[in-house]
């Protein structure tokens, strides 16, 4: 049986409308367009399904089943239809991101709130990780995308650059360069620092920066998280240097931040699988994030 989807609409709209004419208005066909329809619909199911006369259109009792049957047919198969075309408008889905600790705290709530906002029939899951864990959930498929610590390239991801940040002194306000209003990376020859250990994506660049200016300085300790850097700052234990993205400082802390010169920066970058296409909520989250400013220091 080769019934198609056009000869049962037609069909259900004369039954409605009980009237071929009408129905052929309705929907944009001819009178004799829509009489073919249903004759080619009777011919395939082998059944009379309409009476037709001079003055009116009256359903057989097969017809009278069929429009029941078809009719809720039709509504369920429009509800399907109506959902996957809200998921190609980026309306509904699901999408887990996973950033470096630093972009996480920072940048994704308000990703996240903006998401809520924009596209509420779309969820959005963060996960939390040091670079290495996001570069591998993003190449296993564990997550739709990554947000991470640049500049990054491998072979089989696509990174697109979304921001720059620089770094910046944390030290408590008693500490002589706490006083300056920005800081030279030579004036930390000498200082005892706190600093990200290196599963962060910031402290190969600022080793390489400190090493371009020759400055010698003892890692008194390395940690995993900012938060704790600042508690052993704050402590009294050394000075840190840390990106923008770190920031704010903790509330009630006797903490400053001051910018270092000359500026160096480090990149924030989307990550994506090269060999699979981003859903459309995905492609929604994606082009979210690369709303923000450009520069981390212009996030308020």
């Amino acid at each position: 049986m080769n019934v198609t989807l056009r000869q049962l609409r037609v069909f259900i709209e004369v039954a409605r409308l009980q009237s071929f004419s009408r129905a052929g208005d309705e929907i944009g066909l001819t009178q004799s367009a829509v009489s073919r329809c249903v004759r080619e619909l009777e011919a395939e199911i082998g059944l009379k399904l309409i009476d037709r006369t001079t003055r009116e259109v009256q359903l057989t009792d097969v017809g009278g089943n069929l429009v029941s049957s078809v009719s809720r047919l039709l509504t369920d198969l429009d509800d399907v239809l109506r959902e996957i075309r809200e998921i190609g408008q980026q309306r509904r889905g699901r999408v887990v991101v996973a950033a470096s600790p630093t972009v996480a705290c920072r940048l994704m709530p308000q990703i996240i709130a903006s998401c809520g906002r924009d596209f509420p029939y779309v969820t959005l899951g963060l996960r939390d990780d040091v670079q290495s864990d996001v570069v591998r959930k993003v190449k296993s498929g564990e997550v739709d995308f990554g947000v991470v610590i640049g500049p990054f390239s491998a072979d089989d991801l696509i990174s697109e650059p979304m921001m720059t940040d620089a770094f910046c002194l944390v030290a408590r306000s008693d500490h002589r360069l706490a006083a300056q209003g920005q800081v030279a990376w030579t004036d930390l020859e000498g200082e005892r620092l706190v600093m990200l250990d290196y599963a962060s994506g910031s402290r190969p660049i600022i080793d390489a920066v400190m090493a371009e200016y020759n400055v010698t300085a003892t890692v008194a300790q390395e940690l995993g998280h900012s938060a704790t850097v600042f508690g052993l700052v704050d402590a009294g234990i050394g000075v840190s240097v840390l990106p923008w993205l770190s920031l704010p400082l903790p509330a009630n802390s006797s903490l400053v931040a001051r910018p270092l010169v000359p500026r160096a920066e480090r990149t924030v970058e989307l990550v994506r699988r090269r060999d699979r296409s981003l859903s459309p909520a995905a492609e929604a989250v994606w082009g979210l994030i690369r709303q923000l400013p450009a520069r981390a220091e212009d996030l308020r």
